[in-house]
């Protein structure tokens, strides 16, 4: 269970182009034969009708003092060294409107909601319904006969229905509700969702609700005609512009609406608003540069599809990069900027698709710098940063560049080579020592992260020192102990001190042993017991199995009776002979704990569901103060609360023991080896390891999800505060327990869809996400019951699991298989890669080094024994100082293995 992840909207015109590496790095150009006036024009036609062959024309200088007119000298395709066409995005607002009815259906007895938006996309209501006197939750599902067409059930408290237009000609997209005046509904609560993009329009996290009786309303939710609401809040902070419509008289001769029903004053209403929506373009930028062979300059040649452009450029004299204006001449029109830089606007072109422009410099600079600016708040960069154009021959370009990587790479193999020795009995203990010498020199680093520097070393040094004292003890059992020793050994004598931090051995592959319908069966407990000796032959070392108690929905995540182990996925009986099973073939276990919320048994005196039953017999006290549904007497929340059902107060000393116990009872009962932690957002992170020390799991994973960082729709380049939170709670936690990366996850979605594979190397050079900072803590995944399955509430992009897998099952960190992609036809593909990752030994804190993280291909070399890379993108690891070959090979992605 998780709150949805918002993704962009984006509308990417794709292209082909040679690798780009931004400011700091070198561009790889073409070739001088690659660029030959045959190969050059048929890459201009795929490349927006690139026009060379420009006639003369006259410029003047820009500075003041030069006055004469000046050539350009003509760009030809003779010459070319370099062409690199780089990718843009820039957003668009398109503007609509929304709108809520309310009128009487035909029969004048029943009533009928519509609901419509103006915008293009895939619009989607989320919505449900409150009955009279029902104060158990705040959703229901509606009845079956006001359902939609095409009505989907999210769980087991909402509906969502598609919005469509119903011909040509109709400006809204729209979703009609049919309301039946037998049925005691209080209210009608919605969201509008756009499936394109994620985005969910609703007001400051609330619900909009239609109420349909008369009755206390306190919320500035609501909305309907002539009852006290004259502004609907919600979208973009814009005024509501209101027209009512006439009241119509309801039939006063109908038979059918009961006692309930009469106390309803329904009236006619429209209203509608404004709503904003930011469109992401995809556009792009071509730079060629050649040499002119009667003054030896620099000829460069900008053009973009972008109909109006500055361009804000300077050139460089040495690798520094740092920014100087030129000599003139300049083009047309360029002025200086506090004497930084120039600013050109680049010309419309003949056809009036984009503009461009030519420009010349002296041939012994070395780079052009620009940047590109649309107006006076948005600029377009590369990553962030300046595109850089290298001003040389692609022989010099290309053999700088081949010594920067061999550079890199002789230094990252003697750290490799020192930190991980092939076969060592101590290559586990190296790896941490490794580590602890990362977070020593994260310490040391002059960019902090965006977090309390004292905090965030604090933390650090607890880490160094657990990590001490695991290797510490791994090295104590790893040395070798002779029968004479055994026999002299002395009673008092202690064993080194047990390390029970809930991450396993480093080593662990896991797989999600069900999806969001295993349910449904009643016997997935069976089943899957069937399945324990291919789990086990699969290469997966534990599985994680779906929440065991009995629930009010059936998939298991609005635990009750927590002591009640009956539930639909089998019974108790059950559920030991199948971890039985497993343990048989060497499979460990985790169950699937929600501790965050319970449903609750029993009605308070004011008619509120916050008394619970069974053997853990809690009163209101058990619920936390601040979650206004449920009215608990506990203390405020220590996180976010859970809307469903009543969150549990941690801070209560008698919830933490019945909870610990509970924990303990699981672990000797059924023989659970460890906890997957279910919406850990909810609680304060120190109550998992008061959790996590009491029964001292081998591995427990929380699921710490929220949104990542995005700017006018785009996912931003640096997540570093999204991995940040993350890691904040695993620290909470003690570092007892390892966190769901869903930085890694959303990271991969924009690379994937957007072919942006850059995104994959952050501003140090290592991963971008939990697994860059923390990797033994991080479990790294593609897909589970919530993000795919048939909720798909954020699926992974089509067609490229096998990526996604390609890279978190080489990468460090602990790889998470989900339940429907090996049980598929992908299931061949990832067993080998599965495989792979166990016959190389690479583990949670093995050693990446990021090669190449262009537009189109991503490649890492992991502790010198792997080489990947995924993207259509070029990529051979260098042949020396080790030799490869191809182990696995699919569509975008290509692993090597060191011979």
């Amino acid at each position: 269970m998780s709150t949805v992840a918002i993704e962009p909207l984006l509308h990417y015109f794709r292209r082909e182009t040679t690798g780009l590496r931004c400011r700091g790095q070198a561009v790889r150009s073409c070739s001088l034969n690659c660029c030959s006036p045959k190969k050059f024009l048929s890459y201009r036609a795929s490349y927006g009708n690139l026009r060379l062959g420009r006639t003369r024309s006259s410029v003047r200088a820009s500075s003041p003092g030069d006055t004469a007119l000046v050539e350009t000298p003509e760009f030809t395709s003779d010459g070319v060294f370099f062409c690199e066409t780089f990718p843009l995005t820039r957003t668009e607002t398109v503007e609509g409107k929304i709108f809520v009815r309310l009128d009487q259906a035909k029969d004048q007895k029943n009533w009928q909601l519509t609901v419509g938006c103006s915008l293009p996309g895939k619009w989607i209501l989320h919505w449900g319904v409150t009955y009279i006197d029902d104060n158990g939750s705040e959703w229901d599902q509606p009845p079956e006969n006001m359902r939609p067409p095409g009505s989907i059930s999210i769980k087991d408290y909402a509906i969502e229905s598609p919005l469509k237009k119903y011909s040509e000609r109709d400006m809204f997209h729209e979703v009609k509700i049919d309301i039946d005046s037998n049925n005691a509904i209080a209210a009608i609560n919605f969201v509008l969702k756009d499936e394109e993009t994620g985005a969910w329009y609703q007001h400051k996290g609330r619900d909009f609700r239609v109420p349909l009786v008369d009755c206390p309303m306190d919320d500035g939710n609501f909305v309907g005609a002539k009852r006290g609401f004259s502004i609907w809040p919600g979208l973009s902070n814009l005024l509501l512009q209101t027209q009512a419509l006439p009241s119509k008289s309801q039939d006063n001769n109908s038979e059918s609406i009961d006692i309930k029903q009469e106390s309803r004053q329904l009236e006619a209403f429209y209203e509608e608003r404004p709503i904003a929506k930011h469109i992401v373009i995809g556009n792009s930028i071509t730079v060629s540069v050649q040499k002119c062979p009667n003054t030896a300059k620099f000829l460069l040649y900008l053009e973009t599809d972008i109909p109006e452009v500055v361009v804000h450029w300077g050139v460089c004299r040495d690798d520094e990069k740092n920014w100087e204006i030129p000599p003139a001449p300049h083009p047309p029109g360029t002025t200086i900027f506090k004497n930084k830089a120039l600013r050109t606007s680049l010309q419309p072109k003949e056809d009036g698709n984009g503009c461009s422009g030519s420009f010349t410099v002296d041939e012994e600079l070395v780079g052009f710098l620009f940047v590109l600016k649309l107006n006076e708040n948005h600029w377009l960069k590369c990553k962030g940063n300046d595109f850089y154009v290298p001003l040389s021959s692609s022989l010099t370009a290309q053999a700088g560049q081949l010594k920067e990587e061999a550079s890199e790479s002789a230094l990252v193999s003697s750290e490799a080579i020192e930190a991980i020795q092939e076969d060592s009995p101590t290559a586990y203990t190296d790896g941490i020592i490794n580590e602890i010498r990362n977070l020593v020199s994260d310490i040391s680093s002059e960019k902090s992260r965006t977090t309390k520097t004292k905090e965030a070393q604090e933390s650090i040094l607890q880490e160094i020192e657990k990590l001490a004292a695991e290797a510490y003890s791994i090295f104590r059992s790893s040395v070798p102990t002779f029968p004479e020793q055994t026999a002299l050994k002395s009673e008092e004598q202690k064993d080194p001190p047990k390390i029970s931090s809930g991450t396993g051995t480093g080593y662990e592959i896991l797989l999600q042993g069900f999806n969001w319908e295993s349910h449904k069966s009643g016997r997935w407990y069976v089943e899957l017991k069937e399945k324990a000796a291919e789990v086990a032959s699969l290469g997966f070392t534990v599985i994680w199995l779906p929440p065991p108690t009995e629930s009010v929905s059936p998939e298991g995540y609005m635990p009750k009776d927590l002591y009640n182990l009956n539930s639909r996925y089998g019974s108790i009986d059950q559920l030991k002979d199948l971890v039985r099973n497993l343990h048989e073939v060497g499979v460990k276990v985790l169950g699937d704990v929600v501790l965050n919320h319970r449903c609750a048994h029993y009605q308070n005196q004011n008619g509120i569901w916050n008394i619970f039953g069974g053997r853990l017999n809690w009163d209101d006290r058990a619920v936390v103060a601040d979650d206004p549904h449920f009215q608990g007497r506990g203390n405020k929340s220590s996180g976010d609360n859970f809307h469903a059902a009543p969150n549990i107060d941690h801070s209560q000393e008698f919830v933490r023991k019945d909870i610990k116990e509970w924990l303990n009872w699981l672990r000797k009962e059924i023989g659970y080896d460890g906890w997957r932690l279910d919406f850990v957002r909810g609680f304060w992170g120190g109550y998992v390891k008061d959790y996590l020390d009491a029964s001292e799991p081998y591995f427990a994973v929380g699921e710490y999800w929220d949104s990542l960082s995005y700017t006018y729709g785009e996912m931003d380049y640096n997540q570093d505060p999204h991995r940040q939170r993350i890691i904040d709670w695993i620290n909470a936690a003690g570092g007892t327990a390892g966190a769901f990366d869903v930085t890694t996850k959303g990271i991969l979605h924009s690379v994937l869809e957007r072919c942006e594979y850059w995104r994959l190397s952050d501003p140090k050079g290592k991963p971008p996400g939990v697994v860059g900072w923390w990797p033994s803590r991080a479990v790294t995944f593609i897909e589970n019951h919530d993000t795919g399955s048939t909720q798909g509430h954020w699926r992974f992009p089509g067609g490229k699991e096998m990526q996604g897998y390609a890279y978190i099952l080489t990468h460090p960190g602990t790889p998470a298989v989900f339940f429907d992609h090996i049980f598929s036809h992908q299931g061949s593909e990832i067993s080998a890669l599965v495989s792979l990752r166990n016959r190389n030994k690479i583990h949670c804190r093995s050693l990446v080094k990021i090669t190449k993280a262009e537009r189109d291909v991503y490649a890492a070399i992991i502790d010198e024994k792997l080489a990947m890379k995924i993207g259509p993108g070029y990529y051979e690891p260098p042949s020396e100082p080790k030799k490869w070959s191809v182990a696995l090979e699919g569509r975008d992605y290509k692993v090597w293995e060191a011979s």
